[in-house]
């Protein structure tokens, strides 16, 4: 899987994690080891995985956007979202 370890976090992205409760480590995590990459458009993917918070015990799927038209890559936007089933691919689906 294309993991990411070099990247820019944006003050849009660094605000909504504020605002969304998503901490940094989470995110690091996500684009670290992935286990999904979403190819959105010629620079955008979305980088995805689902954890179970610690707080509620609650599975949520994390997602990372991330532009790839910068160097290094710039993180967007990230935000969590119960409703897996709408957003997960199937393995042999890479597109949206």
């Amino acid at each position: 899987m294309d993991s990411l370890t070099t990247f820019h976090l944006c003050d849009h992205a660094r605000q909504e994690m504020q605002r969304r409760g998503i901490e940094y480590e989470v995110v690091v995590e996500v684009l670290a080891n992935p286990e999904q990459v979403l190819t959105i458009n010629s620079r955008r993917k979305v980088y995805q995985s689902r954890m179970v918070t610690e707080h509620t015990n609650r599975q949520y799927l994390y997602r990372i956007f991330v532009d790839f038209d910068r160097n290094p890559p710039v993180i967007v936007t990230a935000y969590r979202t119960g409703k897996i089933t709408k957003y997960w691919r199937q393995q042999h689906e890479n597109n949206l």
